[in-house]
């Protein structure tokens, strides 16, 4: 567990990893308050703050006397490409942008991460955590992990430049698709900690997942943007005479 997070929000995303590796079906039944308390050794008041704010971000139902469900999965909607690179596209605004690696380490995957990247369970993953800040203030926090023998050994230097141009320039990996799932969820204590914000503030959360031009998936993202001090402009191109 991370030093600044705390037990509920520990226990909200070990049973957010579970609903998105499909161990939790959507309409399934979790396990009781008491069962959930013996599997993770901690109090009820501990386990009823998690569940209450997976409640609130929409991913579980709670129905009086007859216990909590998993939520049927949320519209998706793609979002427009750049080719900028985030200093690029915040220089266009006027902003300086930086990028700052808090930490780079090699984790074994475990089952969410194997869903996303198709890799085996255990593989060596670098997982790698950046803030990106615009005019010195923190606006994204985001977690990369990248199978090792896709990019072995990425280093502080490159990860505080663009990670997709490390890839391309470096391991000869271009990427050639990404799709990327947008929602809204509420900043608890590690997240406010990264983006210096209240806790409970709005925040959008996207994960990706970047293929090669084989369809290989070789990097599987989770990102946190301050609703404050972020808006996303969604781009669509149709051919004459194409309807929504």
């Amino acid at each position: 567990m991370e030093n600044n997070q705390s037990l509920h929000s520990y226990i909200k995303e070990e049973l957010l990893e579970r609903i998105k590796s499909g161990l939790y079906q959507a309409g399934q039944q979790l396990p009781t308050e008491y069962e959930l308390c013996e599997d993770f050794d901690v109090s009820r008041t501990t386990v009823r703050a998690a569940l209450n704010q997976l409640t609130l971000e929409g991913y579980l139902i709670r129905q009086q006397g007859k216990g909590t469900f998993v939520a049927d999965q949320k519209v998706r909607q793609t979002l427009s490409d750049t080719p900028n690179t985030y200093t690029e596209q915040l220089a266009v605004q006027g902003k300086r942008g930086h990028v700052a690696a808090v930490d780079l380490t090699v984790v074994p995957a475990n089952a969410a991460i194997v869903a996303k990247l198709n890799v085996k369970l255990n593989d060596p993953i670098q997982r790698i955590e950046r803030i990106r800040r615009a005019n010195d203030e923190p606006t994204q926090y985001e977690i990369s992990y990248i199978p090792w023998h896709i990019a072995p050994g990425i280093t502080k230097k490159q990860a505080e430049h663009s990670l997709y141009t490390t890839l391309r320039e470096t391991f000869a990996i271009s990427v050639a698709k990404t799709t990327e799932s947008l929602e809204i969820t509420l900043a608890d204590e590690r997240i406010s900690a990264h983006l210096d914000c209240e806790l409970g503030m709005p925040c959008f959360y996207i994960e990706t997942v970047a293929e090669n031009k084989d369809g290989e998936p070789i990097e599987y993202s989770r990102s946190y943007f301050r609703g404050d001090k972020t808006n996303f402009v969604i781009e669509r191109h149709y051919a004459a005479g194409d309807a929504l």
